[in-house]
C-alpha cells in the first residue's frame, strides 16, 4: 500500500503523475526564462534558522489572526486561477479544504466556481481577490463580494499587461470549465455575438486615484497583492491600505525580478507597522513560514501547492497539504525556542550578506 504523502514535494511529485501535461505545465509554469520563479525557492533556501535550545517550549501557541480574522496557523491559500485544472469540484473543494485546516482561503475573480458558490461550500472565512475590469464590473464584483460574506477586498495591482506564459503558449493550453464569476455577462455577450465587455473597451489602468474610488464601493478591508518596493509600500499606507501582499505570483507574471521573501524586509520597514503584510511564492516548507515571520511577515500564503493537494485528493488533499505545513511550522517554533506568534524574538535568522542590512522605516 502507498505511504500517503510526507511532504509538499510528494504531493508535487503525485500531482504531476495524475495531471494531463497542458494542466501540469499551467500550474508549474513560470513567465519568460523563469528566473524569478526559481529565485522564490532559492532565496527561502538561503536564509537558514538560528536554533534555540534550553527552553521550555512544551506549550507552543501558533494561531493568529488576519485582519481581525483567527486563524490556526499563518498559512492562507492564495488566490489562483482555474482550480478545474487540477480537480473537477475545483474552488470549491479548495475552500472546504482550507476550512477543515481553520484557515483563510483567498478566492480569485477567474475562478471557476462562482464567488457565491465558493461562499457557501466554504466553512472559514473567505476573501475576495480582484482583478479590476471595468468600473461596472469592478462594482459588480466588489458588491457581490460583500454581500456573499467575504472579509477583504485583494486588489491585484502587478498585471497592467497580459503576460502569457510561453510554456502554455507553445502547449497551445486552453482554460478548463468556465468563468463561475461572469456567468450573466458571457451569457449576454454570445447572445449578441459581442464580445465580453472587457474585451470590447480598454480596462482603465490601476492608478493610486482608483483605491479612492474603491474605498467608496466597500466598508471592507483592502490589501494590495503584488506591491513589490518600498516606496509603494509607504504610498500604500498613505492612501489607507489595511495590508499587502508581497507576491511575484510565483514568478508567473514578470520575471527576472526580486523574489517575494527578499521584498519582506524592506516593505515591513516602510509600512512602520500601519499595515500587516502577508507573502506568497516559494513556501514550501514550514520552516519557510517561521522565516518569513521573522522577517517582519503576519503570515504567508501557498499557491501552486493548492493545487497538488487538489489533484492528489482534492478538498482531503488540500486539507491535509496545509497540515503537513502545521506540523513542520510547529517543530520549527520548537527548535527555534519560541513559545508563540504573537511574541518572536529578534536574531532568529542568519541573513545572507548578499541581501544586505535591514532598513529601518527611516532609511526608505
Amino acid at each position: 500500500m502507498r505511504m500517503d504523502p510526507i511532504s509538499l514535494y510528494d504531493y508535487e511529485a503525485r500531482a504531476r503523475e495524475v495531471l494531463p501535461h497542458n494542466y501540469w505545465e499551467f500550474i508549474e509554469a513560470g513567465a519568460m526564462d523563469e528566473i524569478a520563479t526559481a529565485r522564490n525557492r532559492a532565496a527561502f533556501e538561503a536564509l537558514t534558522m538560528r536554533p534555540r535550545f534550553m527552553r521550555d517550549t512544551a506549550e507552543r501557541k501558533i494561531a493568529t489572526t488576519v485582519l481581525g480574522t483567527d486563524i490556526s496557523f499563518p498559512v492562507m491559500i492564495s488566490p489562483t486561477d482555474a482550480h478545474s485544472n487540477a480537480h473537477p469540484d475545483a474552488e470549491c473543494a479548495t475552500a472546504r479544504g482550507a476550512g477543515m485546516s481553520n484557515t483563510l482561503m483567498m478566492c480569485s475573480t477567474n475562478s471557476n466556481c462562482s464567488m457565491e458558490e465558493v461562499a457557501h461550500a466554504a466553512t472559514g472565512p473567505l476573501w475576495f481577490q480582484l482583478s479590476h475590469r471595468s468600473y461596472d464590473l469592478t462594482e459588480n464584483l466588489v458588491k457581490r463580494a460583500e454581500a456573499a460574506g467575504y472579509r477583504a477586498i485583494v486588489l491585484t495591482i502587478d498585471a497592467p499587461f497580459p503576460s502569457p506564459k510561453e510554456r502554455d503558449i507553445r502547449n497551445r493550453y486552453e482554460r478548463p470549465g468556465e468563468y463561475g464569476n461572469f456567468r450573466e455577462q458571457l451569457k449576454l455577450a454570445s447572445e449578441s455575438g459581442e464580445p465580453p465587455p472587457w474585451e470590447a473597451q480598454e480596462c482603465p489602468p490601476i492608478t493610486w486615484r482608483e483605491l479612492e474610488w474603491l474605498r467608496s464601493l466597500t466598508g471592507l478591508p483592502l490589501v494590495l497583492k503584488g506591491l513589490r518596493v518600498a516606496e509603494d509600500a509607504r504610498k500604500a499606507v498613505e492612501h489607507g491600505v489595511n495590508g499587502i501582499l508581497v507576491s511575484t505570483h510565483g514568478g508567473r507574471r514578470f520575471d527576472s525580478t526580486m523574489s517575494s521573501i527578499e521584498m519582506v524586509p524592506g516593505i515591513v520597514a516602510a509600512t512602520g507597522g500601519k499595515a500587516e503584510v502577508y507573502v506568497d511564492s516559494g513556501v514550501r516548507r514550514g520552516s519557510d513560514v517561521l522565516k518569513a515571520l521573522a522577517l517582519g511577515a503576519t503570515a504567508v500564503a501557498v499557491g501552486r501547492p493548492l493545487y497538488w493537494g487538489l489533484a492528489v485528493n482534492g478538498a482531503e488533499g488540500v486539507h491535509h497539504m496545509l497540515e503537513i505545513l502545521r506540523e513542520e511550522f510547529d517543530r520549527a517554533m520548537a527548535y527555534c525556542g519560541q513559545n508563540s506568534v504573537d511574541n518572536l524574538e529578534e536574531r532568529l535568522l542568519n541573513i545572507p550578506r548578499e541581501w544586505g542590512p535591514f532598513r529601518t522605516e527611516n532609511d526608505i
